[in-house]
């Protein structure tokens, strides 16, 4: 039973909304928010929440293990979900150093606070404190167009410094698991998509960059498939595995549709042709740019055992998803102003996209 849930990175994109899902449906427990504030995390993200009083933000560092070990001890936290991580590919190919420090020294330091404040006066696979790792299907490489859809057996093989680092993050949870019988789970999710997603992900930067007249990005000859999750499935399949999952398992989580990012990209033109019709059709926006070093050519997540062992399944599909997503961006034009008002944020967008410009 969760009573005091410390969230990692809940400032962010996938880790605010299931604070917000977590409130609603948990009426009693604390959540303590952690979160270092850097480019994707904001105080944006966290206004206006549900039954705010049980919320706690404190702005830190994963990788300061001293103030981690003192929220577990203060709080008396039996329940750690960890989303804190460096996400974008992108950003990896320029930076891995970046992603090195947070994803697996981060995740080191988290389990030690665990281990040490968990395990130290009842050790053995009864201790109440719980790990749950947010991971992602990229661990698991590339797929072929005639390759099954990844599975929880599925052998790792890495491409990007971003999903090498998530496969290291996950490997050290796992050895907790059996070393010191630390009681974890982790999941493995598909492309999120949703409101309150930072726009240098594909959905979220198309949509930006449609509302200015902006061209619209397309790596390559943009058939790369990948699973699409929307962010509200996401965190009811999280709680799932509070509720219901086996320590030392994991669980795939995906939105169970594989369109191109081709797709993906004329559907938000169309939804947003209906939805806030411009001067022209916003599909004449869509520009090709270089392919992404390295870049992987599908991915497709089986969700068998999650479906079976603890009766989840996505509720959107890709259609009602998009159109949920587009109106929140659309109703919340406040929220994209700040975002791109951060220092930054329109410089990392030149440098990434240099073929783009002002329309």
């Amino acid at each position: 039973m969760m009573r005091n849930v410390l969230v990692t990175g809940g400032a962010g994109f996938i880790g605010s909304n299931f604070i917000r899902h977590l409130l609603k449906v948990e009426p009693a427990l604390k959540i303590i928010n952690l979160d270092a504030l850097t480019y994707a995390g904001s105080l944006e993200n966290i206004k206006d929440l549900p039954d705010p009083g049980r919320h706690l933000f404190v702005q830190g560092d994963i990788c300061d293990h001293d103030q981690v070990e003192k929220l577990l001890q203060q709080h008396q936290v039996d329940t750690i979900v960890h989303f804190a991580a460096e996400t974008h590919v992108d950003r990896s190919i320029k930076d891995p150093g970046a992603f090195i420090q947070t994803n697996v020294q981060g995740t080191l330091s988290l389990l030690e606070a665990a281990r040490k404040v968990g395990l130290q006066h009842t050790p053995g696979p009864g201790r109440s404190l719980r790990f749950h790792h947010i991971s992602t299907d990229e661990v698991y490489g590339s797929l072929s167009p005639i390759e099954p859809p990844f599975s929880e057996e599925s052998p790792y093989a890495p491409r990007s410094p971003y999903s090498a680092s998530k496969a290291a993050s996950d490997h050290l949870v796992r050895a907790y698991f059996h070393t010191y019988a630390l009681p974890v789970t982790i999941s493995n999710c598909s492309n999120n998509y949703g409101p309150y997603q930072f726009p240098e992900k594909l959905i979220p930067l198309t949509v930006l960059n449609a509302l200015h007249g902006r061209s619209l990005p397309v790596y390559g000859d943009g058939m790369q498939i990948r699973d699409w999750l929307f962010v509200e499935d996401h965190c009811q399949a999280i709680y799932r595995i509070l509720e219901h999952g086996k320590p030392g398992e994991t669980y795939n989580i995906g939105g169970n549709n594989q369109p191109t990012n081709m797709e993906i990209v004329q559907s938000i033109c169309l939804l947003l042709d209906e939805l806030q019709p411009g001067t022209q059709p916003y599909a004449e926006l869509i520009k090709h740019v270089a392919d992404r070093p390295g870049h992987d050519r599908r991915y497709a997540m089986n969700i068998d055992k999650i479906r079976s062992t603890l009766d989840w399944q996505p509720q959107h599909d890709l259609v009602s998803g998009l159109r949920t997503t587009i109106r929140w961006y659309l109703e919340n034009p406040q929220w994209l102003q700040a975002i791109e008002n951060q220092p930054g944020y329109k410089q990392w967008l030149g440098k990434n996209y240099p073929e783009i410009g002002e329309n």
